[in-house]
């Protein structure tokens, strides 16, 4: 497997988007989520991209579960969790980067995973009544006190992590990135390029929209994200599938899968792209690794866009309430 840097570590160039072990997607098991580790680490997958807020601790306990019953898995895997996001006393969504949440969501954190520190800790919302300064200086104090090695944000503008770099470096920016949102080119991936910070692009497959088999109506219709997501809802969700044949014939042509595909073009967009799509199933992460394997030409890149060109997903990425936290930008 092909490497990538996030701040000072050699990490694979794919990772692993750990969301899909807490049941987002569907329903999941440990065992499926050992399955998917125990084929990563087999393949040199490295990179295990996880948060406090999956299924509630879930996901960080199911890794914690696996380097347990591994040992010397800890010192082959780079690890990367976030926090900053909660709910005020009526259980409302918010956010809070003040230092004591983010010590303590930390802390607890490296109490399920069962690591006396992580490689990389995001805030994952930035709380804007916050100066991005202050948050920066928050997060180093935490590598300075040996809980985690490096810091990284999630969904902000390049104008914020500039500020937030001048204060503490930034070894990573998590951001939606995928053939079907293209928003990081108007100057997020070129921001990190310049200033050494790796962009991990989660949802690199576009929850499905990108792969062989996207999600079926019946699933959508049941699952609390899906169901309010423009992309997802008619009529933009048949324009979108109708759009993506072309997509999914080309990849076939080119002797990958349709994820293996978004996968490969993800990587060819800047050497500091990681994507970290999720899975539960064995057999798509393994197209997922043919595609980190892929070598794609300038001819082929332009292919691929000329088959599914800037703007041709139908529906926004996030409903309104989705919006809520993520910082827009152009």
């Amino acid at each position: 497997m092909k490497k990538r840097m996030i701040g000072g570590a050699e990490v694979s160039c794919l990772g692993i988007g750990a969301m899909s072990f807490a049941d987002f997607y569907g329903a999941t098991t440990e065992e499926a989520s050992f399955a998917i580790l125990d084929l990563a680490r087999d393949c040199g997958v490295t990179h295990i991209d996880t948060a406090n807020i999956y299924g509630q601790g879930r996901s960080e306990n199911a890794i914690g579960a696996w380097l347990a019953a591994n040992p010397g898995a800890r010192d082959r895997v780079h690890i990367a969790t976030k926090a900053g996001i909660t709910a005020d006393a009526q259980g409302n969504r918010c956010f809070d980067n003040t230092p004591e949440h983010m010590e303590a969501q930390l802390d607890a954190s490296l109490g399920r995973l069962g690591v006396d520190c992580v490689d990389l800790f995001y805030v994952h919302r930035y709380q804007a009544e916050i100066p991005v300064e202050e948050v920066a200086g928050t997060m180093g104090r935490l590598v300075a006190k040996g809980k985690c090695k490096a810091i990284g944000l999630s969904e902000i503008a390049p104008a914020t992590l500039r500020r937030a770099q001048a204060e503490y470096p930034v070894a990573a920016v998590q951001s939606e990135y995928s053939l079907s949102t293209r928003a990081p080119e108007l100057g997020l991936i070129q921001t990190c390029a310049e200033l050494g910070v790796a962009l991990v692009a989660f949802s690199p497959v576009g929850r499905s929209l990108l792969t062989d088999d996207p999600v079926s109506r019946a699933r959508i219709e049941t699952n609390p994200f899906l169901s309010i997501n423009p992309r997802f809802l008619e009529p933009n969700y048949s324009a979108n599938l109708r759009l993506l044949e072309g997509f999914r014939a080309l990849a076939a042509e080119m002797g990958l899968s349709a994820a293996g595909l978004s996968v490969a073009w993800a990587l060819h967009k800047g050497s500091h792209v990681i994507p970290i799509p999720g899975t539960r199933s064995v057999p798509h992460f393994r197209e997922l690794v043919a595609g980190a394997e892929a070598a794609l030409s300038p001819e082929d890149m332009a292919r691929i866009e000329t088959v599914l060109p800037v703007g041709w997903c139908h529906g926004d990425r996030y409903a309104t309430v989705q919006w809520v936290g993520p910082e827009n930008y152009c």
